[in-house]
């Protein structure tokens, strides 16, 4: 028992006075990515793979030695031919570290023996890994076109080094297409639906499991084009908000930008006034066109009659082998509300208040209006005509003897009841009239 006490007192002494060399001894890399070997049998040592990212030819692979005390250091190489270790060089000067660097792919070794130790042996697999890319893009046509890249990866190669059997280190690389920032999808080809209207750069980015990455980028030249619009009715003076009045001026303007594009617009007739020619015309075809305008930018239309108007731009953009097209039509018809007129049952000028001062007639989208004003003897005292009305607000601004300001031959009328009668003809085909009488009111 005593003889066993000693002997295993012993041993925890030897133990610990190898801990520190051999405990603390290692073998390491500053690579991108590391992953162990898959070498054959159980219970089979792993070594380490060291895997450095770097361009084609580029050689950065670098192994570092290192000791808890000072030691010696020999480096060797494996030789796949001999299957063996050849010397590579040795470091003797007593550091605790030592490096080799700008080494070639292939198995490593070195053998650290500490001051006054046991040696250590190590082993490891450096790869200097590269990924270069190209990207191209093909089939090109109005309705999609294909990003197509290729990929050369270093290939990767180690020995069991129990079995001699090389094994292929899969790198899983991954290709992402971008495009304006942002993701577009993976894989290769990729086929890219509704192309952009604008020349667009196209970024191909493959990394592989260890941190490598290659970018290239490929420029689309859009042949589309893309028909958006905006439809803008000029302001009106004196229209009730929500309403339009006929004529309506209305300011169209193409909002994709396209170099190169044309534009194609389609205003049609009032829906109405569609059907009511073709029950007028059976078996006939009817042109539903107002008209046809052509233009590479902006219009402006005036709708001279009520109705609600449907429109439609097409764009046209021509290339080398392809002529493409897109058609929009407008989000809500352009209305323009039905004609009418209206009189007020008094007015009271002379008294400058700003209210009522002056007989005004409001007509809404009306083409001729005649205003006749008689007093109670039947006598006319004011009248006014007009064969091309346009619009209430611009017709009075315009026309201000539409308006009666309550004077006969430039005197002051007499106050009482006169008599109107209002008639002409609207913009929605449709003869308007009304009459009656209205109070001349005047302060004593």
């Amino acid at each position: 028992m005593k003889i066993q006490s000693i002997v295993a007192g012993l041993m925890v002494v030897i133990v610990c006075a190898l801990a520190p060399s051999m405990g603390l001894a290692q073998l390491s890399s500053n690579a991108n990515g590391s992953v162990p070997t898959v070498y054959s049998g159980v219970n089979v040592k792993q070594d380490s793979i060291y895997v450095f990212c770097g361009l084609k030819g580029e050689i950065n692979a670098s192994l570092t030695a290192k000791d808890s005390i000072p030691a010696s250091f020999e480096w060797l190489k494996y030789n796949v031919l001999t299957r063996t270790f050849d010397f590579l060089s040795s470091d003797i000067s007593g550091s605790t570290t030592s490096t080799i660097s700008a080494l070639q792919d292939g198995a490593y070794r070195v053998n650290i023996t500490p001051t006054g130790g046991v040696a250590a042996t190590y082993t490891a697999w450096v790869f200097n890994n590269y990924i270069e890319t190209t990207a191209e893009i093909t089939n090109s046509d109005c309705n999609s076109f294909t990003l197509n890249g290729t990929i050369e990866p270093a290939t990767l190669t180690y020995v069991d080094l129990g079995t001699l059997q090389q094994k292929v280190l899969n790198k899983e690389p991954k290709a992402v297409w971008t495009a304006v920032g942002e993701s577009l999808g993976t894989g290769l080809p990729y086929q890219v639906f509704s192309p952009p209207t604008k020349n667009t750069d196209y970024t191909l980015t493959v990394t592989d499991r260890f941190g490598c990455v290659s970018t290239s980028v490929v420029k689309y030249i859009s042949i589309v084009t893309k028909a958006t619009f905006t439809a803008t009715p000029q302001e009106q003076n004196g229209v009730p908000t929500g309403k339009k009045e006929a004529p309506l001026t209305v300011d169209f303007k193409n909002t994709e930008e396209c170099v190169g594009c044309k534009y194609e617009w389609f205003i049609f007739k009032d829906r109405e006034k569609i059907i009511r020619e073709s029950q007028a015309n059976p078996g006939q075809p009817v042109d539903s066109f107002l008209t046809k305008l052509f233009s590479d930018g902006p219009i402006t239309y005036v709708f001279e009659n009520t109705g609600s108007y449907n429109v439609k731009l097409v764009s046209q953009k021509v290339s080398e082998f392809n002529t493409c097209y897109d058609t929009v039509y407008i989000t809500e018809p352009i209305s323009i509300d039905t004609s009418f007129i209206e009189a007020p049952n008094f007015f009271t000028p002379g008294n400058n208040d700003g209210n009522n001062d002056k007989f005004l007639i409001r007509f809404f989208s009306m083409k001729t209006v005649k205003i006749s004003i008689f007093n109670r003897w039947g006598k006319m005292v004011h009248v006014w005509e007009s064969n091309n009305v346009q619009g209430f607000g611009y017709t009075q601004v315009s026309e201000p003897q539409s308006v009666w300001d309550g004077k006969i031959g430039g005197k002051l009328a007499v106050p009482g009841v006169y008599f109107y009668v209002v008639e002409g003809n609207g913009r929605d085909d449709k003869r308007r009239k009304t009459n009656g009488f209205v109070h001349l009111f005047r302060e004593k």
